[in-house]
């Protein structure tokens, strides 16, 4: 994820970057033999084996001879993206805490505001700005709420998915759950996934009021951007960049349920593949979101 092509893309740090991915896979085989392991140096050849954890184990076994016996690449691949997963939310969370504080600000300072109530873009009755601060804590407060509800299961099934056999063990080292193989069966994946989904239509919700409030000038972001051509302009920048996330993360979403559907027997030829990348840019836009968002927030100004 680019800063060009996606700007603010440096708020997601080091969240499902190469880097961490090849450290949580390499995490993964060292809690398995117990042993510690260090990430490889230079690049790995994953394209001909079609994963990175082939290639990863062959580097490894330079290390450890032992590392590896007992897992399939699939267990490796998708504990490790648990762990990288675990991370994000934490993250996207902490975010949303920080919105959700700036809404309660905003609500005791401003709250008894009167403002036009709108229904189909159109004047309806008037409310006071408490109303409509309410509907945006609802939906940041529920979207927690299903981050905060996720379970972080570990994968070991073996060859054929049908292995349990150190299991525990890993689960316990790595301080997640304890369930059977879920090679095929993908809910842990679509169930995260949802999850981000909601945060960012929380965080779109929030966004486009605040970009109609900034065209009837009742709202303005603390600090807005210029024009490259207008330099009287005052664009609601973060506003538009959460709105453009709130517009493509359901999309990512969707792919990863495509992906869950189209599984096959004990192994998906293709399927699987699809997940990683997805679920990497789902999660990284929602941390870019979610913290614009709480910045957003934290700094909006009402004009009465």
């Amino acid at each position: 994820m680019s800063e060009l092509f996606w700007p603010g893309a440096h708020r997601a740090g080091a969240l499902f970057s190469e880097r961490a991915f090849l450290e949580a896979m390499v995490a993964v085989e060292s809690a398995w033999i117990d042993a510690e392991l260090t990430v490889p140096e230079g690049a790995l050849d994953v394209e001909s084996g079609g994963n990175p954890v082939i290639a990863l184990v062959e580097a490894l076994r330079t290390q450890h001879p032992g590392v590896h016996e007992g897992l399939t690449s699939q267990d490796v691949l998708d504990t490790a993206l648990v762990l990288l997963l675990r991370e994000a939310v934490a993250a996207v969370r902490r975010d949303l805490g920080r919105a959700v504080e700036a809404v309660d600000r905003l609500g005791a300072e401003h709250g008894r505001v009167e403002v036009q109530g709108r229904t189909l873009t159109q004047p309806a009755l008037p409310i006071t700005l408490g109303d409509r601060l309410r509907g945006w804590r609802a939906g940041l407060g529920e979207a927690d709420a299903d981050l905060g509800a996720l379970t972080y299961p570990v994968q070991v099934g073996g060859p054929v998915g049908t292995t349990s056999e150190g299991r525990a063990r890993l689960a316990e080292r790595l301080g997640l759950a304890d369930v059977p193989s879920w090679h095929t069966q993908r809910r842990a994946v679509t169930r995260a996934g949802d999850a981000l989904v909601a945060a960012t239509d929380a965080c779109g919700h929030v966004a486009r009021d605040v970009l109609a409030g900034s065209r009837d000038g009742t709202l303005s972001e603390a600090s807005p951007g210029g024009s490259s051509s207008m330099p009287h302009k005052q664009n609601p920048v973060l506003s538009v960049l959460v709105r453009r996330a709130a517009l493509t993360t359901p999309q990512l979403g969707a792919t990863l349920h495509l992906a869950a559907a189209d599984q096959l027997e004990e192994r998906a030829d293709g399927a699987w593949h699809a997940e990683w990348d997805t679920l990497r840019l789902l999660a990284r836009r929602t941390a870019v979101a979610v913290s614009q968002t709480a910045d957003l927030l934290t700094g909006l100004r009402v004009h009465p």
